[in-house]
């Protein structure tokens, strides 16, 4: 598979360690509160890439890690009143459960910050013993100037950004630039870990360093995660990683982000939808479906219009299945590969399969399979007291008896079922959420 670097341009094909095995690490949520539909994006798409290149025959390692310490817990923790630990198992906990509800399987790996403070911590050495980082004040900071390919990944020139930085009160840069690696325990803070600094916890891009390195290695193919991270959190992940000596990512994916009347959706903005209401409310086929339909790279619109047009979609696959006569097609599965290939590219590959004949319906429900919509081939059939209301409506319909007939279309339907006229009699369809 070819993925467009988002940080050269370049087309660049994923290859495997010396372990044969893809690797992929992806920023996973800070856990302080039920993550939002958006968050669900990230994890779809690189769920959803591990499960066409295992399709493939290509082993994946796919780390997603959790982080479990960060300023917004604490936060979000002494509002609701909770000790910030546990608030963060809580969320880890509810993140799982919601995530689990895609039906994507989980990654390889979901390592925690807390599980890595030894990791961590030696890192930091690391950096603080070449001269890339100092202590200040019980907090460790990365020297930005050290680094001459600073802002390399966001494209950005560092005497341009030290216009808009700042110390902040109770900082102890040297450089506006810096950024923390280290940060002492403040009274406020109800969890802290021992260290050659004193006591306190990591900054959150150190985290993602050493949780990347423990799992994967000092290098590996993939890093992915939202486009909102590109600036400052991979750009300081890649610096501190390369001061230390590490290769890192080789090549970069970020997904594009929802939006809502064309603005970012995000916590700060308050302008979510917690992904298991989305999911109570659509189910997964028609959140994945959504999510399909735009290529992974490109911001989608979240709406009500464009979540309806999904379920219409998948209703139209799971009919098409249901009529076709489960042939295989080897040219269709390999015009699917071609398009996957290409920069996974889901759009085109739907496209396929929209287009593809009855007589192609068994290797349209395989490439549905790794899409994460095999819902949509195994259509369960309904249940025996309909099946009876429909052929007595067929006996209406021949005898004429148009109201009987369109009072037991009526009980069907209410029943959760669409009554379709064939030339074979009323067929039955299971009616899926549309919201």
């Amino acid at each position: 598979m070819r993925l467009r670097d988002s940080v050269t341009g370049a087309e660049v094909e994923l290859e495997p360690g010396a372990d044969g095995a893809i690797g992929m690490y992806v920023c996973g949520p800070t856990v302080y509160d039920r993550i939002h539909v958006g968050n669900g994006r990230p994890f779809a798409v690189f769920q959803l890439m591990k499960r066409y290149l295992e399709w493939r025959g290509q082993s994946v390692r796919l780390v997603e890690n959790i982080t479990d310490i960060n300023d917004k817990i604490y936060v979000a923790a002494r509002r609701r009143g909770v000790p910030s630990d546990r608030l963060a198992q809580d969320m880890a906990d509810a993140y799982i459960d919601d995530t689990d509800r895609l039906g994507l399987g989980r990654p390889d790996v979901e390592p925690r910050a807390t599980e890595t403070i030894d990791d961590i911590v030696a890192l930091i050495q690391e950096l603080v013993a070449s001269g890339s980082a100092y202590e200040a004040g019980g907090d460790v900071y990365f020297s930005v100037r050290s680094f001459p390919d600073y802002g390399s990944v966001s494209h950005q020139d560092p005497d341009q950004l030290i216009e808009g930085a700042r110390v902040e009160p109770g900082e102890h840069k040297r450089d506006p630039l810096d950024f923390v690696l280290w940060k002492a325990n403040k009274p406020d803070e109800d969890t802290w870990w021992e260290s050659p600094w004193g006591r306190g916890r990591p900054g959150w891009h150190i985290e993602c360093s050493a949780m990347a390195e423990r799992s994967l290695g000092p290098e590996f193919a993939l890093h992915g995660g939202g486009r909102d991270l590109i600036f400052p959190h991979h750009e300081n992940e890649v610096a501190q990683s390369r001061a230390a000596g590490r290769q890192f990512a080789r090549t970069w994916a970020h997904n594009g982000m929802l939006r809502l009347s064309g603005e970012k959706m995000s916590k700060s903005l308050g302008n979510i939808d917690p992904l298991h209401e989305v999911l109570d409310r659509w189910g997964a086929d028609t959140l994945i479906m959504f999510f399909l339909r735009g290529h992974y790279a490109s911001p989608i619109d979240y709406t009500e219009e464009a979540m309806h047009q999904a379920a219409a979609a998948a209703q139209t696959l799971r009919n098409r299945l249901r009529d076709g006569t489960g042939g295989t097609d080897d040219a269709l599965r390999e015009a699917v590969w071609e398009a996957l290939d290409d920069d996974f590219n889901t759009p085109r590959a739907l496209a396929l399969l929209f287009d593809a004949p009855p007589e192609s319906s068994g290797t349209v429900a395989e490439v549905l399979g790794v899409l994460g919509l095999g819902n949509l081939a195994t259509e369960e059939g309904a249940p025996a007291e309909l099946v009876e209301k429909a052929r007595a409506r067929d006996e209406a319909r021949r005898e004429r008896d148009f109201a009987r007939a369109d009072a037991l279309r009526d009980e069907i339907e209410a029943a959760g079922w669409e009554a379709r006229d064939t030339a074979e009699g009323t067929v039955l369809y299971r009616r899926h959420a549309a919201g």
